[in-house]
This record gives C-alpha cells, sequence and structure tokens, in this order.
C-alpha cells in the first residue's frame, strides 16, 4: 500500500504578460518595492531597489530590509534571476512583506519557501513560509534576452531540482510525477531554447521543478552546490549544470526509468552534448586545493536517507572528477 504525506505550498501562479503586474501587485499593497538588477523602471512609481549579489550576503539583505522599511513598503516586487528572488525573501524573512515574483531565468527559487544567505564564506538556507512568493508571474518573452549559455545552466540548474526530488528527504510519488513532467518540458524547451516555445516549455517545466523540490527537500545534490556557492562564490546555475550528472550517477540505482526516458534520445548525457552544457568546475572558479575544504563542510550536511552511503573519499572522487570535467563513475 502507498504510504506517504505530501504537502502543496499555497500560491498564486500567472502565466501571462508581465503587463498584468501591477494589476497583480495591486491585490497585495500599495506600497511596491522592486528588487531588480535591471534598469529602468520595472513598475513605473514604485521605489527600485537594484543591489542586487549572487548567493545574497547578509550585509547586502540587511541594507535592503533597511530601504524597504525606509520607503515603508508594503509588498515585495522581485524581477530577475535566484538573486533578485533570494534577496526579497532575505527581506521577507526578516518584515512579513509579500511577494510578487517575476522570474527572468529558469532558476525555480519563485516556487519555493526556501531562503539563503552567504556570511564568511558560508551559506546557511532554511524554509520559511514568509519567504514563499504569494504570487508569480511568469512571461518567457521576459527569458529572451538571456543568453543561449545562461540559459542551459538555469535550465539544467531546473532540471537538478527534479532529479534531486527523487530522493530527497520528503520524496514521494506526486513529488517523483512532477519532476518527470518537470525533466520532459525543461529537455524539450532546451532543445529549442532559441525559439519562443522552447522558452515557454522551458519556463513551465522550471515551476514544476520548484514545485517538486519545495515539497521533497534538498536532497544530496543541493548540499554539494550549496557548499560549492558559499565557501567559493561559485556561480549558482554553472555549479548545478556541471555538478548533476556526477551525482546522478552516483544515485543511478535510485533514477526511476521514466525519469531517464523524460530526457528525450541519449538520456541526460544525450542533452547536455546537444545543448552545449557547462562540463567542469574548473571553468568556474573552483580551485583543485580546495576540495578538502569542500568535502569536510559537504560531510556535514550530507541529507539523510541518501540511496548511497557518502564518504569523504568517496565525495573526493566526486568532486576531483566535476572539477576535471571527467566523465562520471
Amino acid at each position: 500500500m502507498l504510504s506517504f504525506t505530501h504537502e502543496t505550498l499555497p500560491q498564486r501562479v500567472v502565466f501571462g504578460s508581465v503587463d498584468m503586474l501591477a494589476a497583480e501587485v495591486e491585490r497585495l499593497g500599495r506600497r511596491p518595492m522592486v528588487i531588480t538588477r535591471q534598469s529602468g523602471d520595472v513598475l513605473p512609481g514604485a521605489v527600485h531597489h537594484r543591489e542586487v549579489v549572487m548567493h545574497v550576503p547578509v550585509d547586502v539583505s540587511r541594507r535592503a530590509e533597511a530601504a524597504a522599511r525606509r520607503e515603508e513598503a508594503d509588498v515585495l516586487v522581485s524581477v530577475g534571476g535566484g538573486s533578485a528572488t533570494g534577496l526579497a525573501k532575505a527581506v521577507a524573512l526578516s518584515t512579513g512583506l509579500p511577494i510578487v515574483a517575476v522570474p527572468t531565468t529558469y532558476a525555480g527559487s519563485e516556487a519555493t519557501d526556501v531562503w539563503g544567505m552567504t556570511e564568511n564564506g558560508q551559506k546557511t538556507t532554511g524554509t520559511d513560509r514568509r519567504v514563499l512568493p504569494r504570487t508569480v508571474l511568469y512571461d518567457a518573452t521576459l527569458t529572451a534576452t538571456l543568453p543561449i549559455d545562461v540559459s542551459v545552466a538555469s535550465g539544467l540548474n531546473a532540471i537538478a531540482h527534479c532529479v534531486d526530488s527523487m530522493w530527497a528527504p520528503r520524496a514521494d510519488p506526486i513529488n517523483a510525477a512532477l519532476a518527470v513532467e518537470g525533466t520532459r518540458a525543461l529537455s524539450a524547451g532546451l532543445r529549442d531554447i532559441r525559439t519562443p516555445q522552447g522558452r515557454e516549455q522551458t519556463l513551465y517545466g522550471a515551476h514544476l521543478a520548484a514545485v517538486a523540490f519545495a515539497s521533497a527537500g534538498s536532497g544530496l545534490h543541493h548540499k554539494i552546490c550549496h557548499v560549492l556557492g558559499g565557501m567559493f562564490n561559485l556561480p549558482h546555475a554553472q555549479t548545478h549544470a556541471v555538478v548533476l550528472p556526477y551525482v546522478m550517477q552516483w544515485n543511478r540505482k535510485a533514477v526511476p526509468d521514466r525519469l531517464t526516458d523524460a530526457f528525450g534520445p541519449g538520456g541526460l548525457r544525450g542533452l547536455r552534448e546537444e545543448i552545449g552544457a557547462p562540463t567542469a568546475l574548473r571553468d568556474h572558479g573552483l580551485r583543485e586545493q580546495d576540495i578538502p575544504a569542500a568535502v569536510t563542510a559537504i560531510l556535514t550536511v550530507v541529507p539523510p536517507g541518501n540511496p548511497v552511503p557518502v564518504t569523504a573519499e568517496s565525495l573526493t572522487a566526486l568532486l576531483h572528477r566535476a572539477w576535471a570535467g571527467e566523465e562520471p563513475a
């Protein structure tokens, strides 16, 4: 008999046009503060806060919080990728302000109640309902200016949400179903990412992936990437894109055939070759001499129940392969 407990996060999801943003914001407040790196007024008449930094340094989040309080904002609007969403979440964590998220990448953070901040080379993450955006507005045209290599890395980051959902601490059949469909949509969309239809499918898949991840929790892949990003300031999406095949191969006995089939011809390897995925952590700032410190830090956060036991020796071998871009073993 099936036996599991599944919880779905409450959120309004709107696929449409950014022209709908003002109306969505007005459902929640009258004094919005927009958090974005983009130039120009995303929401005319609103206060814009543009200090957005990867991995959300604590001091950056404090300045954004101070700005929100100073401007007496009653709703936050994040427009951008995971860094913009992450900063809005950090402000919401301390202020309780609602968020309207407008993603321009495939990061998926907008569909989770996971927050993360970095201080002194350590990334701390947690979950809190206060940081879950009340509304997400998806407009695939906003991803049109995203460079192809960034789109590929961001899309593979989303696929990592699907894969990790198969063995994360709260994995269940509903998360698995979302993850398989998310993988199918992401794989098809990434193969066609230069077209509006491809970007739309990728955005749709990224949302499904994030919903599965939000429910299932953070598995081994994300624990590895969070440590690497926080300790060594590696780019978020590229780090996930590189590490993914190594962890998937590691936990291969827990990967169902239907997930493998969802990648399309050639599985994950065929997809990565076709779309030109990043292949080595050394290309993105990790030094070989950093690996021992990373192993020590990762071992302290390995989630319980990973399908394959994790040891210092095996984790070191995995990171060396990922650093060099060697074939997963």
